[in-house]
C-alpha cells in the first residue's frame, strides 16, 4: 500500500465519484435490458459481463490504494558525490531520484511518474502502472459488452413494437435511458482505447509521458544549439520485451525499488538527469523578469477584472493561477498572447515563511499578461552598474565645457 495517510479519502473526489456514477448507470441499464431468456449462451454472457466488471473494479481499487510509489521526503542519494547529477525538490526538501518528478496535486515526488489521473485521483507511476493498464483494458471490454447488449436490446424492443404492437405503447423514457447509456458506453470505449494505445506505446519504449517531453526537448536543444552537442541517447529503452517486464513482471519491476534502473550500453543512471539539468540551465537563461503593475485576483476566469479576451484565451493547462500585488517581481518562463507563466520572487530566506502566511495560494502559475511589464533589461543594467544613456549625456556635455575652458 502507499504511504499516503488518507488512502480511502481519495475516493471522495469528483473524479472517482463521476466514474463510479457513470459505471453504475451503464451497468444498471444493461441489466435492465438484458435478454429475458434463460439459455446457456445468455447466462454465459451475463457471467462474462460481471467478470469483466469485477476485474475492472479490482484493478481500479488497487491502482488507487497501491499508489505510484512516493519518494521519501528529504531523500538523499547513497553517495553524496551523485547529488550534483540530481535535481533538488524544495517542496520535499530532498533530491529527486532518476525518473522521479514532483506532483503538485499529491505534493510529493513520485517514482517514475507518468501523469496525475483525475479519475483515480492519484498519480500513475512505478508501483501502480500495471494495475492502471489492466483497469483500462477490462473497463473498455465491459463497456464494449454493455454497448452490444444495449444496442441489440434497444433495436429489438423498438422493431418488435413497430411490427407486433402499437407505437403508442412504447416506453419512450426507458428507450431514452437506453440510448443515453449506449452513448456513455461507446464514449468510454473510445476514451479507454485511446488511453490504452498511449500507455502501450510508452511502455514498449520504456518512457513516461514526462520523459517523452524531455526527449523531444533534447532533440530541439541540439537542433538550435550553435555548439556541436553530443546526440542524446535515451538510456532506459532496453528492448521491447524487457521494457514490458519493467511494468508487468513483478520481479523486474521491484528489483530497483523505483530508484535504480537497468540502462542500455553506453549510458548510466544519470544520463537523463544530466540532460534535465542542462535543459533547466538553458531555461533559466531564457527567463524574463516581469513587474506587476496592477492587482491580480488569481481567478481562473477573471472576466470582471481582466476582460473578455483574457477570459476566452485562458491556457489549456491544469497549472494554478497566482495572486499578485503591484511591484511584485515574477520570473516568467512561458509567454502567451494574454497570459504569462512564472514564479513570484519571494524576499530573503528569513522573510519567505512570512510572505507565504500573509498571501495564500501558490507562488508559481499563470497570470494575465496585461498586469505586468518586462523589466529584464533594466534589472540587468542595474546589476551591472552601467549608467543609463540619460545619465551619460550630461556627463559628455560637462566634459565638452571643460575642454573649451582649457583651450581659452
Amino acid at each position: 500500500m502507499t504511504d499516503d495517510q488518507n488512502e480511502l479519502g481519495r475516493f471522495f473526489h469528483w473524479g472517482p465519484i463521476s466514474l463510479i456514477s457513470i459505471s453504475l448507470t451503464v451497468i444498471g441499464t444493461s441489466w435492465a435490458w438484458w435478454p429475458k431468456d434463460t439459455s446457456f449462451t445468455t447466462r454465459a454472457h451475463f457471467g462474462l459481463f460481471w467478470l469483466l466488471n469485477l476485474l475492472a473494479v479490482y484493478n481500479y481499487v488497487m491502482a488507487v490504494m497501491v499508489g505510484p510509489g512516493f519518494l521519501p521526503r528529504k531523500w538523499q542519494p547513497l553517495h553524496h558525490r551523485e547529488a550534483k547529477f540530481l535535481q533538488f525538490c524544495k517542496r520535499c526538501d530532498g533530491f529527486k531520484a532518476p525518473r522521479s518528478h514532483h506532483c503538485r496535486q499529491c505534493d510529493r515526488c513520485v517514482k517514475k511518474m507518468d501523469h496525475h489521473c483525475p479519475w483515480i485521483n492519484h498519480c500513475v507511476g512505478w508501483a501502480n502502472q500495471a494495475y492502471f493498464v489492466y483497469f483500462l483494458v477490462f473497463y473498455m471490454l465491459s463497456n464494449l459488452h454493455a454497448a452490444v447488449v444495449l444496442s441489440l436490446g434497444g433495436f429489438h424492443y423498438f422493431s418488435d413494437s413497430l411490427l407486433y404492437g402499437d407505437i403508442r405503447r412504447i416506453k419512450w423514457s426507458s428507450l431514452l435511458i437506453c440510448v443515453f447509456s449506449l452513448g456513455l458506453s461507446v464514449g468510454i470505449v473510445l476514451c479507454m482505447l485511446k488511453l490504452i494505445c498511449i500507455q502501450i506505446v510508452c511502455i514498449v519504449k520504456n518512457r513516461t509521458s514526462i520523459e517523452q517531453w524531455i526527449v523531444e526537448k533534447a532533440s530541439c536543444r541540439r537542433a538550435r544549439s550553435k555548439r556541436q552537442l553530443k546526440p542524446f541517447v535515451y538510456p532506459y529503452n532496453i528492448g521491447w520485451y524487457s521494457n514490458l517486464g519493467q511494468v508487468f513482471n513483478i520481479e523486474s519491476q521491484t528489483r530497483g525499488r523505483g530508484i535504480e534502473w537497468p540502462v542500455r550500453k553506453g549510458c548510466d543512471q544519470f544520463t537523463l538527469t544530466r540532460e534535465q539539468l542542462a535543459q533547466k540551465a538553458e531555461k533559466r537563461q531564457r527567463t524574463r523578469t516581469f513587474k506587476c503593475t496592477r492587482h491580480v485576483t488569481g481567478h481562473w476566469l477573471p472576466i470582471l477584472s481582466q476582460g473578455l479576451m483574457v477570459t476566452i484565451c485562458v491556457p489549456c493547462a491544469d497549472d494554478p493561477r497566482i495572486r499578485l500585488e503591484p511591484n511584485d517581481l515574477i520570473r516568467v518562463t512561458r509567454i502567451r498572447n494574454y497570459w504569462l507563466f512564472g514564479e513570484r520572487v519571494l524576499g530573503e530566506a528569513s522573510d519567505q515563511d512570512q510572505n507565504k502566511k500573509l498571501r495564500k495560494g501558490p507562488i508559481r502559475g499563470w497570470f494575465p499578461r496585461r498586469c505586468a511589464i518586462d523589466v529584464t533589461e533594466s534589472m540587468k543594467t542595474a546589476d551591472s552598474g552601467e549608467p543609463d544613456s540619460n545619465e551619460i549625456a550630461p556627463k559628455k556635455k560637462c566634459i565638452g565645457k571643460e575642454k573649451q575652458l582649457k583651450l581659452n
